[in-house]
């Protein structure tokens, strides 16, 4: 199973403390996993950076 380039600096994507892995709290439909199985999903549509300073930048 592939994994999306970016989830590691996803906000979604989260240590589980009981399983001791990281896991994506996102739940894809039906459609989405079934491209996301394939490979044919090319981005996730439920990234969202974990860089919490990326407002205060803006701002500046």
């Amino acid at each position: 199973m592939s994994e999306f380039s970016g989830c590691e600096t996803c906000c979604n994507y989260v240590y589980n403390d009981d399983f001791e892995y990281y896991e994506c709290l996102v739940n894809l439909d039906e459609d989405e996993y079934a491209k996301y199985l394939s490979g044919t999903l090319e981005s996730c549509p439920y990234y969202s950076s974990d860089d919490e300073y990326k407002i205060v930048r803006k701002q500046n």
